[in-house]
């Protein structure tokens, strides 16, 4: 058995409000737990989107009363709330931004908003950004001249992972973050998939781009599961909704490249663990810990997974380590297979984060 700290998600969308057909606090949470996870930061593209404090407390409302492991909640930076977005900082474990490719209505096209939110964000607080392609670009150019810290979302392609290295040795303020679907996975991998469950955003890429990204592990920063439940229905009808659940296989698959010798666990411990607490300035965690069964592969089924998403890309892979126990706090939240940590039991992060 391997005992790991708590791990850290910093990107997942548990659907609440608006989306609790496909996962909620309580399902989601239980998900992380699973998969080993001890915190998880929520995004903001709900319905409605959380741009303004009644949508914000909607949401940190449903978190309180049934989060069972530790989160954060992120704000959506909008085109009508550059004036009032930091007014909630304090409450947020972030603000997010989406300037690019994005599913529903958040999303910012001007640079004056873009400059907007960035300037007036305080700066002890994060700033995530959902770009890809030629927007990054526009992201860490205003992030150079506001003099602020810009975490890059689910990096996928060659040029953004040479862009980010290129920042970063000129001394720019930036971090990232690769979801395992994009660090292990290309395209074909899925052909099998019916079209509507091969759809995720960022695509799957090419051979060249997930090449890329491990001759550039040293520029990565965090690995996040991007979790994004749909249901199985929706996956499968005439306008499927991108996004693949994530968080019960993260783990696992991420442990495919520490048994073939591309990752140790040392490597998925700092940013699975150390650099997202680090970054998103998250309180110490005392007692919390999961342990890790690397001997016990396992094979992945839907009718076993804690999602309320129905489905899972992975269905029939098998994984070849297993979370066993996961304690937070010196209290037990799950072993062997079972959710122990009770509903509303999870903190919330955001109220003691504090970004150097």
């Amino acid at each position: 058995m391997i005992r790991l700290p708590g791990l850290i998600d910093p990107h997942v969308h548990l659907r609440e409000p608006g989306g609790e057909h496909k996962e909620d606090f309580d399902s989601g949470t239980s998900a992380a737990l699973a998969g080993g996870f001890t915190s998880v930061l929520a995004m903001p593209n709900t319905q409605p989107p959380l741009v303004d404090e009644g949508s914000f407390e909607r949401a940190q409302a449903a978190a309180r009363a049934k989060a069972r492991c530790d989160y954060g909640v992120y704000l959506g930076a909008g085109v009508e709330n550059t004036a009032t977005a930091a007014g909630l900082a304090e409450r947020a474990c972030g603000l997010k931004l989406y300037l690019d490719q994005t599913f529903g209505p958040l999303r910012l096209d001007d640079l004056g908003s873009l400059l907007a939110h960035m300037s007036s964000w305080p700066k002890d607080r994060p700033v995530a950004a959902h770009a890809e392609g030629r927007s990054l670009a526009a992201v860490l150019a205003i992030a150079a001249v506001v003099d602020r810290p810009i975490h890059i979302c689910h990096v996928s392609r060659r040029d953004e992972i040479l862009l980010i290295r290129a920042a970063k040795e000129r001394g720019l303020k930036v971090s990232c973050e690769v979801a395992p679907h994009h660090l292990l996975f290309t395209a074909a991998d899925f052909s099998h998939l019916p079209a509507g469950r091969r759809e995720v955003r960022p695509r799957l890429n090419q051979p060249t781009d997930r090449q890329a990204l491990w001759e550039n592990l040293s520029v990565i920063d965090c690995f996040a599961s991007d979790h994004a439940p749909h249901t199985a229905a929706e996956k499968d009808g005439d306008q499927p909704p991108p996004g693949f659940p994530g968080l019960e296989t993260a783990l696992g698959l991420l442990w495919m490249a520490v048994a073939d010798g591309r990752l140790s666990a040392d490597d998925l411990m700092k940013r699975m663990h150390v650099n997202p607490k680090q970054l998103f300035g998250l309180p110490e965690d005392p007692g919390t810990f999961v342990d890790v069964d690397p001997d016990s592969s396992w094979e992945v089924r839907a009718r076993d997974l804690h999602s309320r998403c129905g489905w899972t890309p992975y269905e029939g892979m098998r994984l070849p380590a297993r979370v066993r126990r996961v304690v937070i706090r010196g209290k037990p939240a799950f072993e062997n297979g079972r959710v122990t940590a009770p509903l509303g039991s999870g903190r919330d992060l955001a109220m003691g984060a504090n970004v150097a």
